[in-house]
């Protein structure tokens, strides 16, 4: 079977927009199941439940959008998406949580904190992947460009000298 083209959705890549309204209807749908969990009464849901539910959406968002900023034609516009699509998830969340929980964030805990600990370390996700992306990239235009002092480094491409100077085969 040939196969041309990838099905991988790692080499698609996917939209900032639609990865964060996806993740926000994951959001979404936890909170509600938390709900009714919470009222049938199968197991203690606490009422911090939402702000957790938005600070791992927020992590897995962030984890998942740096991967797949490798596969982006345009990296800047693909940051500058990202960025904004991160800071409307953050608050679109933050907003839900707020009306499940009816705490805001300062009553919530710390989670003012670990939404401050996971922008600072989603932006250290995309700059990590920026970074990995440009080795990349050069290693492969530098093997492009010399591939035959890449291959024979080292070695006098099977050839040996003689004790007299001369090469021998």
């Amino acid at each position: 079977m040939n196969r041309t083209e990838s099905t991988s959705i790692f080499d698609k890549g996917l939209n900032p927009v639609l990865q964060a309204s996806m993740t926000f209807g994951g959001v979404i749908v936890f909170i509600l199941v938390a709900k009714l969990i919470k009222l049938t009464g199968l197991i203690y849901v606490p009422d911090r439940f939402p702000w957790i539910t938005a600070a791992s959406f927020l992590l897995l968002f962030a984890i998942f959008n740096s991967v797949f900023s490798l596969s982006a034609e345009n990296i800047l516009k693909y940051w500058g998406r990202s960025i904004y699509s991160y800071l409307g998830l953050a608050v679109a969340s933050g907003v839900a949580a707020y009306f499940f929980s009816a705490l805001s964030i300062d009553e919530a805990g710390s989670y003012r904190w670990i939404y401050i600990v996971l922008t600072i370390g989603y932006l250290v996700f995309l700059g990590m992947m920026a970074f990995m992306r440009q080795i990349v990239e050069f290693a492969q235009r530098e093997e492009w460009n010399h591939p035959r002092i890449r291959r024979g480094r080292g070695r006098n491409n099977g050839a040996s000298k003689n004790n007299n100077g001369s090469e021998e085969q």
